[in-house]
């Protein structure tokens, strides 16, 4: 397929917006891209009808990013967050940040998820051994905590799955988590389904040359699908180039939605089922529930 044009429907083939379910499970919407317009940000979102979005604080566990995370999430009902030392912030971990993170997870409400952790072999912001041992010493403080993860990898498929394999082996039990926009190979989404992990995609899935990770999405299980926007990078088509923004989740669940020959709008209700129930939140609405079983 030489376009992701042809996967995607025409807006009018979406109902009313008020109709519509969607959760956009991964964004960044306290980041200074939003500074200026924040809350017009998350009024578009409603108006596209997202109905719950998780927020995920990043930066310098040290430097009160955390913090800021939480407090959007506070300020508003339909908001939840996040927190967690990204690898590219690896190399800034240490045991006061280590001790930190952990009195953020441990104050429970808005806090729902230990993330975004993981590798990032692309960039390599922090040495490798480093994004290693500090991934899996947050793997452990998850089960310490009892939450959730949300992990990032890029280029580093096997040695992402090895960490969580080697955690789960010296725990002896499970973590569960989603592998957060995700890029891997199919191999890899075999790898972390068999493990119990959800997988959530981002706008990078309609992007031209995605053929591979289109195929990925057409096989994951409905009850192990999400959808994010990652904002305020990876805009999906036909908004590439653009600030990407919680609204332009539902770009992506059109491209499922074609992918997978159902209509939009029962992605946004599957996904917002499968959301509600892995971080268990109850969302505002009963468009879902005969999803969620």
């Amino acid at each position: 397929m030489s376009s992701t044009s042809s996967l995607i429907p025409p807006p009018s083939s979406l109902k009313n917006p008020s109709s519509l379910v969607f959760v956009d499970s991964h964004a960044h919407v306290d980041g200074e891209e939003f500074d200026v317009d924040r809350d017009g940000v998350l009024e578009r979102a409603r108006a596209a009808g997202v109905r719950t979005i998780l927020n995920v604080g990043t930066g310098d566990p040290r430097g009160g990013n955390f913090e800021r995370a939480i407090a959007l999430a506070e300020k508003h009902e339909d908001v939840y967050a996040a927190v967690g030392v990204h690898p590219h912030d690896a190399k800034r971990f240490d045991d006061d940040a280590a001790a930190h993170l952990m009195k953020l997870l441990k104050s429970g409400g808005r806090v729902v998820a230990l993330g975004e952790i993981g590798l990032d072999y692309h960039y390599d912001h922090s040495p490798r051994d480093t994004q290693r041992e500090v991934f899996a010493r947050q793997l452990r403080m998850a089960r310490e905590v009892n939450l959730p993860v949300i992990i990032h990898s890029r280029e580093a498929d096997e040695e992402t799955v090895e960490v969580i394999r080697a955690e789960e082996s010296a725990s002896g039990g499970r973590r569960a988590g989603v592998m957060h926009c995700f890029s891997g190979s199919l191999a890899m989404a075999e790898q972390v389904l068999e493990l119990g992990f959800m997988i959530s995609f981002a706008g990078n899935v309609t992007f031209k040359k995605a053929e591979p990770l289109r195929e990925v999405a057409r096989r994951v299980p409905s009850d192990r699908l999400l959808i994010e926007t990652d904002c305020p990078y990876m805009s999906p088509v036909p908004l590439r180039g653009r600030r990407n923004e919680p609204a332009h989740v539902v770009e992506t669940a059109r491209c499922l939605a074609a992918l997978r020959g159902v209509e939009a709008e029962e992605i946004g209700r599957l996904t917002s089922a499968n959301f509600a129930r892995f971080f268990q939140i109850k969302l505002p609405t009963a468009d879902i529930q005969h999803f969620a079983h």
